[in-house]
């Protein structure tokens, strides 16, 4: 039953919804990831978006958090997976919809930080349920809650379990170290990180995530430098395969479009409404930064992170159409590493997974973290109690057998997306109204747009998330007569 739901709802239902709304979001737009792909970087220069000056977490420590639930086993084993059952075209058909993705990770992470809650100790709450509830209005917010508690199951805990058993089973294959063992040390070091709250998850993430991706990214280089004259070659097989004009590989040019399509959907998570819990707790002067910010990390791990596994397999003599089946996933990985560097190749995977999975599950307890709150406001006794249980699904799913388990909680995550794209669809009017409000003080001359909620009335806004910092109260634009009411009606 559970292969069946899975099969229907990521294999013809998500990919059909996903790809059209992601289509409708690009146009509808203006082609905003695009538009704004180098603001990405001007935002990220800025000193305020890097480390703020007044306790909330910054622009950049948010991306970093993103990235490290986006950045997973999927941009290892998933991309493997991806090239043996779907050949080579379907690398170019995961870039296809991470660039499609961009686009609805901008708008399902501006609508997080418009509807964001202020929190007493200075941090924000935000994502997919309170958008539901405060956008859509309180009929809907049994949706709101149905979200809650499938974020809560799929990412608190299936998946946490899940990155476990990747970890421990990663540390064993490198160093031979038993999966009992590696189960405790994580629990240990997972419990001393998440009782230090968002703020500590925040400065790991700062530490390890840039350690991680930039890693993998340089040994990608350096694989690239010792084969230059074999990429033209590689990128012209990606491309002529994703349109059937190589041998057939499994299921031709149709595996190609499924297998790349859903790897890179299952990689970036665009449009999941995991990332938008994440995008809501940084302090931004206007919700469309963090919305460009967060599309920006889509490209990280989808343009970036997956195409270096893609290359390093495909520019290796390990990829053989012919007998690659034999081999899939990690394993095909770790041998293509190998053949470039020799044996510690395959060490090196083994690590990076293990720091891929050890940052994902510090994402995934704030996932729970953030349902828990949305269900029983700031219950102590309750988010302690999460934590222990989070602590002993680190030692637990170390040392299972988790097939079910992976098998139930991509059904829940077929759901949970559901649940976030209706709802993106029916906010997508109020996402171009906040787009068109930074497109127009970028016109007017503004370097840096602001947000005033006193523009939208008509919206559930909290007005105390939106008390901008003195530095940015300075760039405050003056209204003209008339302003308000244009900027309330245009959609």
């Amino acid at each position: 039953m559970l292969d069946l739901l899975n099969d229907i709802l990521w294999g013809k239902v998500l990919i059909g919804v996903l790809i059209l709304l992601g289509l409708w979001f690009t146009v509808a737009s203006n082609f905003v990831q695009f538009r704004y792909f180098g603001r990405m970087f001007r935002i990220l220069g800025l000193k305020q978006a890097k480390h703020d000056q007044h306790g909330h977490l910054s622009s950049f420590q948010a991306l970093l958090l993103s990235v490290a639930g986006r950045v997973g086993g999927g941009n290892i084993a998933g991309v493997a997976v991806a090239l043996t059952l779907g050949g080579p075209g379907a690398i170019f058909w995961m870039w296809v919809v991470g660039l499609m993705g961009m686009a609805t990770s901008y708008f399902e992470c501006t609508l997080a930080q418009v509807f964001k809650k202020a929190e007493p100790d200075g941090t924000y709450r935000g994502g997919p349920a309170y958008y539901i509830a405060k956008g859509l209005g309180g009929s809907w917010k049994w949706l709101a809650f149905l979200y809650s508690i499938l974020l809560l199951v799929t990412f608190g805990f299936g998946f946490t379990a899940l990155q476990s058993y990747s970890v421990a089973t990663s540390i064993n294959d490198a160093f031979g170290i038993s999966t009992y063992y590696t189960g405790i040390m994580l629990a240990l070091v997972v419990g001393l990180i998440i009782f230090g709250g968002v703020k500590r998850i925040a400065k790991v993430s700062e530490v390890l995530v840039p350690v991680m991706a930039l890693g993998y990214l340089g040994i990608a280089l350096v694989v690239l430098s010792i084969n230059l004259e074999k990429i033209p070659d590689v990128i012209s097989l990606i491309v002529r395969s994703a349109f059937g004009l190589e041998p057939a590989v499994g299921g031709g040019i149709g595996a190609a479009i499924l297998m790349g399509v859903k790897r890179g959907l299952f990689s970036n998570e665009a449009g999941l409404g995991s990332a938008p819990n994440v995008a809501a707790v940084a302090y931004v002067p206007h919700p469309a930064s963090q919305g460009i910010v967060q599309s920006f990390s889509v490209f990280i791990d989808t343009l970036i992170l997956c195409s270096c596994t893609a290359f390093i397999i495909l520019l290796s003599g390990v990829y053989d159409p012919a007998t690659v089946g034999s081999q899939g996933g990690v394993a095909l990985t770790q041998m293509a590493l190998a053949e470039h560097v020799g044996e510690w190749g395959r060490m090196f995977v083994s690590v990076a997974l293990l720091l891929f999975g050890f940052s994902t599950i510090l994402y995934n307890y704030y996932l729970g973290e953030n349902s828990l709150n949305y269900l029983s406001e700031e219950n102590s006794n309750l988010f302690n109690g999460f934590r222990v249980a989070i602590i002993c699904l680190c030692c637990w799913g170390a040392i299972m057998d988790l097939g079910t388990v992976f098998a139930f909680a991509d059904v829940t995550m077929g759901f949970l997306a559901l649940a976030n794209l209706f709802a993106l669809a029916l906010l997508f009017k109020t996402g171009l109204r906040i787009m068109k409000d930074y497109d127009q003080q970028l016109l007017e001359g503004h370097e840096q747009p602001t947000f005033d909620p006193a523009d939208f009335p008509d919206l559930d806004i909290d007005s105390k998330a939106w008390e901008l910092e003195p530095e940015h109260q300075a760039l405050k634009r003056t209204p003209i007569q008339g302003q308000k009411s244009t900027v309330v009606t245009q959609s």
